[in-house]
């Protein structure tokens, strides 16, 4: 099955030419079906890299969705145009009375800034707010993640001695788990980040479970089953070359900066970067959809959020 997006958004011919089953907005308007409604808070400065790379994820699974762009209003963006964001894009005041299945909460390269320096926090803090009464189920990432875990329980971000960088191997540790069903012993993600949440301050929140963890990475997945939240610290979307390009960005500005680990064949960046976390990024999200949003999403969005 499709996921649902605009006509016009420059993700539909990438996404074709990968054989990911796209589905216009005018096609779906014919089929008497509800799809599944996901937001989608881009915080991302490369807005199309980043809308191209969930979207990517999100179509590539047994389900129709339909997906809302969504930016924060308190925050101009300076990398994606103003005609893009008017074409694709809402911000939140546009659905703040609307329901959605899910809700994807970006990464944003403000790690380093405490979180109420954020030029967006409060309004960030007001969408987290609403997704309590008008989402089923959020699934935060990276920066996103750590951001709700301020907000939802107070937890703070501390900042690491050097750059998380590169594709690390990560365990299950809550076998039991429906978001990492079908997934092999060890597993590989990207990190790319400046800071981490201490594992002994999350083992102190009883709501939530830790489901998978890494040796260099530290805490990589948890999960609010009484709250419909799932929380993951790396970047299981990137696209093969996504490290590369911020690799070669810092390498070209001067800056201190090593070749993203387990990512370069030899550790040598002349040749072409492996891909080994694609299939359980697929199956990450596959396993997100189907069994925290579709299996137990009630049709009625509005009668069933926040029960």
């Amino acid at each position: 099955m499709p996921i649902k997006i605009p006509n016009d958004l420059p993700a539909v011919k990438v996404l074709e030419s990968e054989n990911i089953f796209v589905m216009t907005e005018l096609r779906a308007m014919t089929q008497d079906i509800r799809p599944l409604r996901i937001a989608l808070l881009n915080l991302m400065p490369t807005k199309i890299d980043t809308e191209t790379q969930f979207s990517r994820l999100l179509g590539n699974t047994p389900l129709q969705i339909e997906l809302t762009l969504v930016h924060t209003k308190t925050h101009k963006s300076k990398n994606t145009s103003q005609e893009h964001l008017l074409n694709f894009y809402v911000d939140f005041d546009s659905i703040e009375k609307e329901y959605f299945d899910g809700l994807l909460i970006t990464g944003a390269p403000v790690e380093k800034m405490e979180f109420e320096e954020v030029e967006y926090w409060d309004e960030l803090c007001r969408i987290m707010e609403w997704s309590k009464t008008h989402v089923f189920s959020t699934f935060f990432v990276c920066w996103g993640a750590q951001a709700g875990l301020h907000y939802f329980y107070g937890l703070d971000k501390q900042l690491l001695d050097e750059k998380l960088f590169g594709v690390f191997p990560h365990r299950v540790e809550c076998s039991e788990s429906r978001l990492f069903r079908g997934f092999d012993d060890v597993f590989m993600i990207p990190h790319s980040r400046h800071t981490t949440v201490l594992r002994e301050d999350i083992e102190k929140v009883s709501d939530i479970k830790i489901l998978a963890s890494s040796e260099q990475a530290g805490v990589f997945a948890m999960e609010d089953e009484k709250n419909h939240r799932i929380f993951i610290t790396g970047h299981p979307e990137y696209d093969p070359r996504t490290l590369e390009k911020e690799y070669l960005r810092d390498k070209n500005l001067g800056l201190p900066i090593l070749p993203p680990e387990n990512y370069y064949p030899d550790n040598d960046d002349t040749k072409a970067p492996l891909v080994s976390w694609r299939s359980h990024a697929n199956l990450l999200y596959s396993n997100w959809l189907n069994y925290y949003v579709y299996q137990t999403t009630p049709y009625d969005i509005k009668g069933g959020v926040g029960k």
